[in-house]
């Protein structure tokens, strides 16, 4: 049975358009990177095969010599394949590692938004382990203030399954300390996180050289 035979819904490029990457198998994944099967075995068929074969040790060294012994995997597809699952180990390298217990990490993790000249509000979406599962910028603002609704920054956080989230926003003044605003704006989101069962473990201003935690502050 050929890719055209079976069921439109359940082919893997209509489905991850439909449903999202999240709700295909590996098999299915692999198979949109394969476009195409061999003779006598269609490309689910072939991507199974592959996957089953690497589902222990990974795609580590010596996974292009492997995949080129595949019948109908010549050198520019093995060189697709281990090139495509090279970059997603490198980009989710460093958000395994990526634990937020401080606010002294948070000031860390967005080195690049200390010193914009306009207010951004970013969203840090965490599991259970306090890992960063997604960072997002909500909203971009002005010099001085930055429009926020809670439906914006729950939308991702109810996505993703957050566990929890750290909200987060530069002052370009340089001065950290909350306004009135600022604090009118954190009791609002934690009271949504409250109904919706996502904790804000904190909302972290930063600037170029300092920050200011609410929790720290007795805010939260």
């Amino acid at each position: 049975m050929t890719v055209k035979e079976i069921e439109r819904v359940d082919r893997p490029r209509e489905k991850l358009a439909k449903y999202g990457p999240e709700k295909l198998s590996e098999s299915e994944l692999l198979a949109i990177l394969l476009r195409s099967g061999v003779k006598g075995k269609n490309v689910l068929e072939l991507s199974k095969e592959i996957t089953d074969k690497f589902r222990e040790r990974g795609f580590e060294y010596g996974a292009f010599a492997e995949l080129k012994k595949f019948y109908g995997i010549g050198e520019a597809k093995a060189c697709e394949l281990v090139a495509c699952f090279e970059l997603g180990k490198r980009y989710l390298k460093d958000k395994k590692n990526s634990i937020y217990l401080k606010p002294k990490d948070v000031f860390a993790e967005l080195r690049e938004f200390r010193d914009l000249k306009k207010e951004h509000f970013i969203a840090l979406y965490l599991d259970t382990k306090n890992q960063e599962i997604k960072k997002q910028v909500v909203s971009i603002g002005t010099l001085n203030f930055s429009v926020v609704h809670p439906r914006e920054v729950f939308e991702e956080a109810v996505k993703n399954l957050a566990a929890s989230m750290i909200i987060s926003h530069n002052h370009p003044s340089g001065f950290v300390e909350p306004s009135e605003e600022d604090i009118k704006l954190t009791k609002r989101l934690v009271e949504a996180g409250k109904i919706l069962g996502i904790e804000i473990l904190d909302h972290v201003i930063i600037s170029k050289d300092k920050y200011f935690s609410f929790k720290e502050n007795g805010l939260i």
